[in-house]
């Protein structure tokens, strides 16, 4: 089984507005509240591509309830552990010329809640990977990291990261079956600037030999990169009209995991799905749809990548 851990759980209320003025009353429109995380993210996707999963995280107060709820109406199973604050609502606001992020922190958990959750994961007979999405609340330590995957490692769990936390250079050591950066996360975490491909080619190499058994890279408008130590491959992206970027990569992340975890040789088929869903997402308020996932998936071009 599949199970994706996201610590830091929010609802995301997608808007848009004709321009933001100060000291003025800004009328918004085409409110999206939506049940969020980039844990969750990934099982909402992988569900939608008859992935089974199962959900653990922090949850609290009547939105972390909602959030569950809203899970468990999709037919995914949820593990919550309670805390005693109230579960983040982030917001996502478009005015037709730029999009807007504010993002919040998140509730507190304490040692007490972390503990509760390594518990539980222990408990986990059916585990045999585990995806681990998204910031840590307040609270926790990178120590919770390190729980975590030695849980995994005595359970021979796989486990895939998509953190943006600096601490990810000392989990490289763990040998995470999948990691996902992007380039921004490459220079702010590893220090590194990405020119062109002969920068990207160095970078995926350096990654694999410091531990991370499979990479997946994504760029955005420049597409994405797979390297497993052997072969590299690379995928295109699809023009769209970008309404909201704020679950795009979580769901290129399941798009690609829900054909490469079962047809491991699969890697031009799953980088269509992971590009084709990124891009139905990306045009979307919150994961949207993902209608013209199939559609798009025919206009990605995959290309072997020489000299590696």
């Amino acid at each position: 089984m599949i199970y994706t851990l996201t610590a830091n759980p929010a609802i995301d209320m997608n808007i848009s507005s004709n321009g933001i003025m100060g000291k003025v009353v800004n009328r918004t429109f085409d409110a999206v509240y939506t049940p969020n995380g980039k844990g969750l993210n990934v099982s909402y996707c992988l569900n939608r591509f008859e992935t089974q999963s199962a959900v653990l995280g922090f949850f609290g107060g009547f939105s972390g309830r909602y959030i569950v709820e809203e899970t468990r109406k999709m037919g995914i199973l949820v593990y919550p552990v309670w805390v005693e604050d109230t579960t983040r609502i982030n917001i996502f606001l478009n005015d037709r010329t730029e999009e807007y992020k504010f993002v919040n922190e998140g509730s507190y958990v304490s040692q007490k809640k972390q503990r509760e959750l390594c518990r539980l994961m222990e408990t986990l007979e059916d585990m045999d990977t585990l995806i681990v999405s998204g910031s840590l609340p307040k609270g926790l330590t990178d120590s919770f990291y390190d729980e975590v995957l030695d849980i995994c490692r005595k359970k021979q769990a796989a486990v895939i990261l998509d953190i943006s936390s600096p601490y990810l250079k000392n989990l490289m050591r763990t040998r995470p079956y999948l990691i996902k950066p992007n380039d921004e996360e490459i220079k702010d975490i590893f220090g590194i600037v990405m020119r062109d491909e002969a920068d990207i080619k160095d970078v995926l190499q350096d990654l694999h030999e410091g531990g991370a058994k499979n990479i997946l890279l994504t760029l955005g408008e420049r597409g994405s990169y797979f390297y497993n130590g052997s072969d590299l491959y690379h995928a295109g992206a699809r023009k769209i009209e970008l309404v909201s970027s704020a679950c795009a990569g979580d769901a290129a992340l399941a798009g690609f995991l829900s054909i490469w975890l079962k047809q491991p040789d699969e890697i031009e088929k799953a980088l269509k799905r992971s590009a084709a869903v990124g891009a139905n997402v990306a045009e979307s308020s919150g994961l949207g749809l993902m209608d013209k996932v199939e559609n798009y998936a025919k206009e990605i071009l995959v290309r072997k990548v020489e000299g590696v």
